[in-house]
């Protein structure tokens, strides 16, 4: 009897596709922990993001005496656990979930800052934008829109994905920081501290065992800097990186303080006002709110599941990934949880690409995943103990997995190559998928309409989301006139 027809009587096999799929359990579970590590920050850095007051003087967990930080980031895990399993089991996709980096920053600094608002009331909005793409999945548009979308501009959207994720990888190890230019070279123009170090050697691990194709590269290349990072802290007591201390650890020191097991903190657990915001600021104000939350949410989403789908090789001839529908309404179901819960609406994230760039291509990864994320809540100081420095190498060697789609592009077509141009660019250089994709859609209808007999090509749905995307982008604006 062969392997493989052994390996299909596997349950776990034959339930996630593994063999089909040209995949294992084992790869299937490292890539899961891999994109876990990959992750792990959003528990340490979504709290640190809500640990402001709303313009009531009232903390995130309750009180005026400070946020409940250990109860938001037990909550994050929880609700980041439970959507990653509902993505591994309903959509049999290698997509993580958790709280989304942006929308809970536009939280923090500015909803919850307006007038009369509060957090409850801040995380209802939340809620509410999960529900409305919810329906909007339930009725195929955000699928059909997502169809519209030409390859091209898909494979834009995931080689911009890619320079992206270097980037954050790159700003987040402190390799690249803000000087005298926008970013420059570590501290003026050079590599400063024991933390570039420990990059620099994940980065070159992870790079030289996929030379040598071995498997795990990724996962061995961020064990063996993180123990790196653990002995150098033990012995030269670095501490966390600061003005006074540019050698330090960037958002977490490796090393553990105490017992590594505590018991979760649920305390946010339901903590919103649905219609909260539409007393306090009025109902077009709590509309366009939804609006430009829905929208980011909406594309980040997409691009994603894209840049994924084509790292593991995944997609169809068209550029869509399997069981797209059921990806988007799990994804619209973690937005309104992530509300529920009062740590932020949560989304598919880009950092899954991590545990697919090293063998992963099921949902069994995001299952593992999710289970870590659930362990996490009992064991957060060790979720923290792996620091940027460790992790972010691997975000950089993806980047250069993705960026090898870019040769699908006609760039010779200066009506696709434009727009795919902008996408690519301004993801990095807006520090955002959703900026790059609504210049890309613009950029691409506009080209189109200007081409001969050109304009009847393009979906009608290009153009109701392109529409969207200047309404988007000129919020400001619209506020202003509005007297919002």
């Amino acid at each position: 009897m062969s392997t493989q027809t052994v390996a299909a009587r596997n349950p776990i096999d034959k339930f996630f596709h593994i063999s089909e799929r040209g995949s294992t359990v084992g790869r299937e579970v490292r890539g899961g922990i891999v994109t876990f590590f990959a992750m792990a920050y959003i528990l340490v850095l979504n709290p640190l993001i809500l640990s402001t007051p709303d313009s009531t003087g009232t903390f995130l967990g309750g009180g005026t005496d400070g946020a409940n930080l250990a109860a938001v980031s037990a909550g994050t895990a929880l609700v980041a656990g439970l959507m990653s399993i509902l993505m591994g089991t309903a959509a049999n996709f290698p997509l993580a979930i958790a709280a989304g980096l942006g929308i809970n920053a536009l939280l923090a600094f500015t909803i919850v800052q307006m007038p009369g608002m509060t957090w409850p009331d801040a995380m209802g909005l939340i809620v509410l934008e999960g529900l409305i793409i919810l329906v909007l999945v339930l009725t195929g548009l955000r699928e059909a829109i997502f169809k519209a979308v030409p390859h091209q501009l898909k494979v834009a959207i995931s080689v911009g994905i890619g320079l992206f994720i270097a980037l954050i990888g790159l700003v987040n190890s402190g390799i690249v920081r803000p000087g005298g230019t926008p970013l420059q070279l570590g501290v003026n123009g050079s590599l400063t501290g024991w933390p570039s170090l420990v990059f620099v050697v994940g980065l070159f691990v992870i790079a030289i065992l996929m030379v040598r194709k071995v498997r795990g590269a990724i996962l061995i290349g961020v064990v063996t800097a993180a123990v790196l990072a653990a002995i150098i802290e033990a012995v030269a007591h670095l501490g966390p990186l600061g003005e006074d201390n540019p050698g330090g650890w960037g958002l977490t020191v490796p090393a553990l303080e105490g017992s590594p097991v505590q018991a979760p903190d649920f305390a946010t657990l339901g903590q919103f006002s649905l219609f909260g915001a539409f007393e306090k600021i009025g109902w077009l104000a709590a509309l366009l709110l939804i609006f430009s939350i829905m929208l980011a949410d909406f594309f980040d989403t997409m691009g994603t599941m894209v840049a994924i789908g084509a790292e593991g090789g995944l997609l169809d001839k068209d550029g869509n990934p399997p069981h797209t529908r059921r990806i988007l309404v799990v994804d619209s179901i973690a937005a309104a949880a992530g509300g529920a819960a009062s740590v932020s609406s949560n989304t598919s994230y880009i950092e899954s690409a991590t545990g697919v760039g090293d063998g992963a291509r099921t949902g069994l990864s995001s299952v593992v995943t999710g289970i870590a994320f659930l362990l996490a809540t009992f064991l957060s100081p060790l979720a923290a103990f792996v620091p940027y420095e460790a992790a972010t190498p691997a975000l950089v060697i993806v980047g250069f997995l993705m960026m090898m789609q870019v040769t699908e592009i006609s760039w010779r077509d200066a009506a696709i190559a434009i727009p795919a141009f902008l996408t690519i660019i301004l993801m990095p250089f807006s520090y955002s998928i959703t900026v790059g994709i609504g210049a890309g859609f613009i950029a691409y209808v506009v080209l189109a309409a200007v081409k001969k007999g050109g304009a009847k090509s393009v979906h009608w749905l290009m153009w109701l989301v392109a529409a969207a995307f200047v309404i988007y982008f000129a919020l400001g604006p619209i506020e202003q006139a509005l007297g919002i």
